[in-house]
This record gives structure tokens, C-alpha cells and sequence, in this order.
């Protein structure tokens, strides 16, 4: 059973709900804290008032074996996002707003025709501006037989006071931790605060969930998943990373080590990102993990290598 049908029979969710559209008023459902009135049509850094917009959606294989099994993982692209990564490789839908304004009805129905279509999961990517939008769909998803574990896959820019909404509600937690440098994260996500910020995030969640529990198939019903995308140069600190998630999560924890990163939006015009990633930075940082006591690693497969130079 997935963690939100209990709220759902007990009258909880319609309460959460509530609660989550009530962050709006004064928006502060993720730790910027714009204070713009998005029930009046107002947009912060957002840039989301009270509509959601939606991408795409539909099964994805590309994601952790975990997530995606036999059946893929059942994603839905939210437009928009919270950070301003230089270096986002999907930056057309998170900055550039590429989608199209979706009813709850809307997302309802996707969710229910990814269950139909055989996928493993409800996998949310970039909710974390839409959290009301995604619980009213869930409400009527819910009501018309959705039964898939929901992933909440964010940029780990997190607001406790949020994810308290969804304890409950979400049963696979997928935060990027992308810095455990403030001055990285100010100069390349347009975020202050953001280790000290997605560590917070990340405890709740890992409190709320545990680690990453899978089924006999392999598949995962429940728990923390950590993605790290390793950028050239150290930027993204994997040290400080792998010694909070060995000394304050767990040493159980499932990281995917990303080796994707190359070079898109505006990180060609900065030196320090403007070339993909070397095969020695990305084994350092794998190197890394394990002497911080993390076996649980994903994303060390010969087709992740093999883009490396």
C-alpha cells in the first residue's frame, strides 16, 4: 500500500490540502520565502502563481534501476523550478518555462495512465513549487484507484516546514545534494544558503522514509535515493557530502554518484564548467564515498564511464 492511501481513507489529505494552499497566500513552501501572494496571481523566483504547468510525462528508463524495473518509472516534468543553476541540462522546462498550464484533473489522469501502463512508481520531478497542485491530483487520483509509491525527485532546496506536509504522503524521497560549498551554490544554483539548507531537507526526509527498502524484484517501495551530480573542478564538494551522509544519515544510505554532467545553458561561458567531466574526477569522487564507509552507490556502469574523457 503507498503511504498516502491511509490519508487518503482517513480524511487527512483533504487537511494537508488545506494546509498547502494556505503557504501561498504569503509563499513560503520552499526556503526562498518570496512572500508573494500566488493565490492573487503573484509569482516569486518561481515563477508559478496558481496554476501548475506541466512539461511532459510519461514511463522513463533512464532513472535508478531501482525506480525503474521492468516498467520504468512513471515521471511527471513540473515546469519551473526554485534554483537557477548555470549548468541545468534541462534548463528549457525549469528556467525557460517550456510546458503547458495543467488542471488537477489533468495530472490526475496522467498518474492513473502511468499506473496503466505498467510503470513502478508516480515519479514528481521538480514539485517542490507545486506541492498543493500535486496533493489536490493525488486527492482524485487516489479516489479512482492510484495505489504507485510516489517519488519526490527535487533539487534538494527543501523547506522542512513543506516536507512535514508530506510525511505520509511520500513514500521515495530523491533529493540532489549539489554543493556542500555556500559560495558554489550562491555563484552557480543563485542560492545562499543551500548545504546548510539540503542537509536539513535531507534528515527530515531520511527520517520520515529510512533508507531505501526494495522489493524481491529489486524495485523500490520506500526511502531516501541521494543523487550527486560530481561537476569538473570539485565544485560540487563531494567530500563534505559523503562524510554528512556517512556521519549524520547513514552509511546505508543509496547515492547514485551522477557522471553526466557536460557543459549546457550558460556553464559554457564559465571557465570552471565549460568542459565535460574528466573519467579521474568523477573515480575520485567514487573513491570518496567508499572511504566514508558508502557501499551503496549507483551510476558506476560502463555507459556512464564511458562519456567521461
Amino acid at each position: 500500500m503507498a503511504a498516502y492511501q491511509k490519508l487518503y481513507q482517513s480524511g487527512e489529505l483533504e487537511e494537508r490540502i488545506r494546509r498547502a494552499w494556505a503557504m501561498l497566500e504569503s509563499c513560503h513552501l520552499c526556503p526562498r520565502r518570496c512572500g508573494v501572494n500566488r493565490l492573487s496571481g503573484e509569482k516569486g523566483m518561481c515563477r508559478t502563481a496558481t496554476e501548475a504547468v506541466v512539461s511532459s510525462y510519461g514511463p522513463h528508463f533512464g532513472e535508478e534501476a531501482p525506480l525503474v524495473g521492468t516498467g520504468g518509472s512513471g515521471t511527471i516534468f513540473f515546469t519551473n523550478c526554485n534554483l537557477r543553476c548555470m549548468f541545468c541540462q534541462n534548463y528549457t522546462i525549469s528556467q525557460l518555462g517550456q510546458g503547458r498550464v495543467t488542471s488537477k484533473g489533468e495530472i490526475a489522469r496522467m498518474m492513473l495512465s502511468l499506473q496503466q501502463r505498467g510503470c513502478h512508481n508516480i515519479n514528481l520531478v521538480t514539485p517542490t513549487h507545486v506541492v498543493p497542485h500535486i496533493l489536490e491530483a493525488l486527492l482524485v487520483a487516489a479516489g479512482l484507484g492510484l495505489s504507485l509509491p510516489l517519488v519526490y525527485n527535487c533539487g534538494g532546496y527543501e523547506s522542512v516546514e513543506t516536507l512535514n506536509l508530506l510525511d505520509g504522503i511520500v513514500d521515495i524521497y530523491m533529493p540532489d545534494m549539489k554543493y556542500s560549498d555556500e559560495r558554489n551554490a550562491r555563484r552557480f544554483s543563485g542560492v545562499k544558503d543551500y548545504p546548510a539548507v539540503n542537509r536539513a531537507a535531507v534528515k527530515e526526509m531520511h527520517r520520515q522514509v529510512g533508507d531505501l527498502e526494495l522489493d524481491q524484484r529489486g524495485i523500490a517501495r520506500r526511502g531516501l535515493l541521494i543523487r550527486h551530480l560530481i561537476l569538473p573542478n570539485g565544485i560540487a564538494g563531494t567530500e563534505g557530502v559523503v562524510r554528512f551522509l556517512a556521519r549524520e544519515v547513514s552509511t546505508n544510505t543509496y547515492l547514485n554518484v551522477m557522471a553526466q554532467y557536460y557543459p549546457a545553458n550558460r556553464a559554457f561561458k564559465i571557465p570552471l564548467l565549460s568542459h565535460p567531466l574528466m573519467r579521474e574526477e568523477f573515480q575520485q569522487a567514487v573513491n570518496l564515498a567508499k572511504e566514508h564507509g558508502l557501499e551503496r552507490l549507483d551510476g558506476i556502469r560502463p555507459r556512464s564511464l564511458a562519456r567521461l574523457i
